[in-house]
């Protein structure tokens, strides 16, 4: 039986299913949008290598003055932390709180 469907399956060399195609609005659909990363974000970060909390400070159109304030340390604590290549999982987790992201797109 053919059923009508959106799903494409490929296979690999030998034979067997290897990979499914589906709609982008289906993923999207069953992916919960907290969990993906915006194209813009990762382009800062290739672009002009920021570090993942820059890149989505500036995605989010804040300064490190805003988010530091939000913290409730000073600029340059921030900026130290910013550009650390893994912060504490403890400071990651404070500032995904204070740009609203989950502490896990900070670990790209």
């Amino acid at each position: 039986m053919n059923t009508p469907t959106n799903v494409q399956i490929i296979n690999g060399p030998d034979g067997a299913p290897a990979f499914v195609v589906i709609p982008y609005a289906d993923y999207v659909a069953t992916h919960p949008r907290k969990d993906l990363v915006p194209n813009e974000v990762v382009g800062y970060m290739v672009k002009e290598g920021l570090t993942a909390i820059g890149a989505w400070r500036k995605y989010l159109g804040l300064t490190q003055s805003e988010v530091a304030s939000r913290i409730g340390i000073s600029q340059a604590a921030y900026a130290q932390q910013e550009a650390a290549v893994k912060p504490r999982k403890a400071t990651r987790a404070k500032i995904a709180e204070a740009l609203g992201v989950s502490a896990d797109l900070l670990d790209l």
